[in-house]
């Protein structure tokens, strides 16, 4: 699906909106994740995984919008979010069913970025985002995504 990029550059502003607006962290990131799948036409499933500060080494699920989702709960190194939680690195994943080490979240989805929230340096939680478009995310997707994310480690 063709769409107009420059709609992501008005984003990090919004999302300054969002955090001016509300103290709730849980509503932040929920706020954020409806900015996000309303703005973009292909993120069809946008959400945070955070890491569980009571079980080391594993995220769990927390504000979401889209489909329903099994993984719940995720164990550092287990696809592509476990894999982020570990490099602390930003991935773009073009074809997901190219990937060995994906875990699926429903038949339709067909690509997807997870950009981590560092904080300190450390790993707090990730953004993850779900297209049901091949290849629907790029190089400008993931700087906007990381300067939102950055904007985003205080609340942790």
């Amino acid at each position: 699906m063709a769409y107009d990029k420059s709609v992501l550059d008005n984003l990090p502003a919004q999302v300054d909106t969002i955090l001016a607006t509300h103290s709730d962290r849980d509503t932040i990131l929920y706020e954020i994740c409806r900015l996000l799948s309303s703005t973009v036409p292909v993120y069809d499933w946008v959400g945070f995984y955070i890491a569980d500060p009571e079980v080391p080494r594993e995220l769990y699920l927390g504000p979401y919008v889209g489909e329903a989702t099994d993984h719940t709960r995720i164990p550092f190194g287990k696809g592509i979010c476990g894999q982020v939680a570990e490099s602390l690195e930003t991935f773009v994943v073009e074809d997901v069913h190219a990937q060995d080490n994906y875990l699926s979240c429903n038949i339709h989805v067909k690509s997807e970025i997870v950009v981590p929230i560092l904080k300190n340096g450390e790993f707090v939680a990730q953004l993850d985002i779900d297209s049901n478009t091949l290849a629907a995310m790029d190089a400008h997707d993931q700087r906007v995504l990381e300067a939102i994310c950055a904007k985003l480690s205080p609340l942790f």
